[in-house]
């Protein structure tokens, strides 16, 4: 299916957020997500089901000041 990664169309097989984010690297770092800017906590991530042209969007945190 396609969907949009932090603004770049792209095509999955992912069936979840968290496999999302297991595929595209993210699995085990501390990042934030967001489908459709709804922000979507960890635990929430294996539920969250992904559809054809959801926007998502993965940041990971900056430290500085």
């Amino acid at each position: 299916m396609q969907i949009v990664v932090n603004g770049t169309p792209q095509a999955t097989d992912a069936q979840t957020l968290l496999e999302l984010c297991e595929t595209l690297g993210f699995g085990k770092a501390r990042v934030a997500t967001a489908v459709n800017g709804d922000f979507v906590a960890v635990p929430a991530r294996a539920a969250r089901k992904l559809c054809a042209d959801d926007k998502i969007e993965i940041v990971a945190p900056r430290q500085g000041g």
